[in-house]
């Protein structure tokens, strides 16, 4: 089949196609060597199949892994959402008892019925606390 290459507007040269490849006949060599590639050895299949496993082996225990974390990361949440529920209902109760708690019967229970009474001013110690609730005394404060 022969055709023609236009480029603008003329032909400039004339091209033949073939409509099959040309085809030689291989050369022994290359005939051996096509035969020895086709063909597997105990070896190469040998490999193959350890690959295989390694690769079965890895991609199992990467699954088993990712479904560990995943149930570990919803036994957080679980945990986390449980903690959120304790804290809201210790404030509740918190909340409920502090309200209960009545300062002006206290006070009148321990003047009254336990003759306590507002120290004088030398007995008040002031120390200096890193807790903001209570200060723990191990020790005598020592007198000046």
């Amino acid at each position: 089949m022969r055709s023609y290459v236009v480029e603008g507007n003329t032909i400039r040269e004339l091209e033949e196609r073939y409509d099959r490849p040309f085809k030689r006949n291989p050369s022994p060599q290359v005939i051996r060597n096509r035969e020895r590639a086709a063909h597997m050895n105990f070896g190469y299949v040998a490999f193959l199949l350890i690959m295989a496993g390694v690769l079965f082996i890895g991609c199992t225990a990467y699954i088993n892994l990712r479904n560990n974390l995943i149930a570990n990361q919803k036994e957080v949440e679980r945990l986390e959402s449980r903690v959120a529920a304790l804290r809201l209902e210790n404030e509740e109760e918190y909340d409920r008892i502090m309200g209960a708690v009545d300062m002006e019967e206290i006070k009148r229970v321990a003047m009254n019925e336990l003759n306590m009474k507002y120290p004088d001013s030398g007995q008040v110690s002031v120390t200096e606390s890193h807790d903001s609730d209570y200060v723990r005394q191990y020790k005598e404060i020592p007198k000046k």
